[in-house]
């Protein structure tokens, strides 16, 4: 979590004060943008969409992605953790409902299960 909150603080400030790298929207641009939905913010814009954000990861207003993502990463490692924890104390139910959370998390952050919006 403490990594996830040190990403954003300086993916932030990075993007404020380019202090590493040009953003792909500039900062005093992007209020014309506002009014946008996002599909014509994306085309005005040519902002990626899904995982495609990766690949802009190094200009600094996606950067906060990363922070962003580390920080959703931590429910999935939580249940993770107890995974083994609760097949070792045979908690069947509780084990099954974290096993799902995992494959349903995954799957939803995978794009799998995009409802087409």
């Amino acid at each position: 979590m403490r990594v996830g909150f040190v990403l954003l603080i300086f993916s932030f400030t990075n993007y404020i004060f380019g202090f590493t790298s040009e953003p792909h929207i500039q900062l005093e641009h992007f209020a014309k943008y506002w009014s946008l939905s996002a599909e014509e913010f994306n085309k005005v814009t040519g902002s990626p969409t899904g995982w495609d954000w990766l690949m802009h990861a190094s200009k600094s207003d996606y950067m906060n992605f990363l922070g962003i993502t580390t920080l959703s990463l931590i429910t999935v490692l939580c249940y993770l953790r107890i995974i083994p924890i609760l097949a070792k104390n045979s908690d069947y139910l509780y084990l099954g409902i974290a096993i799902l959370e995992v494959v349903i998390l995954v799957l939803a952050a995978s794009g799998i299960l995009n409802s087409g919006h």
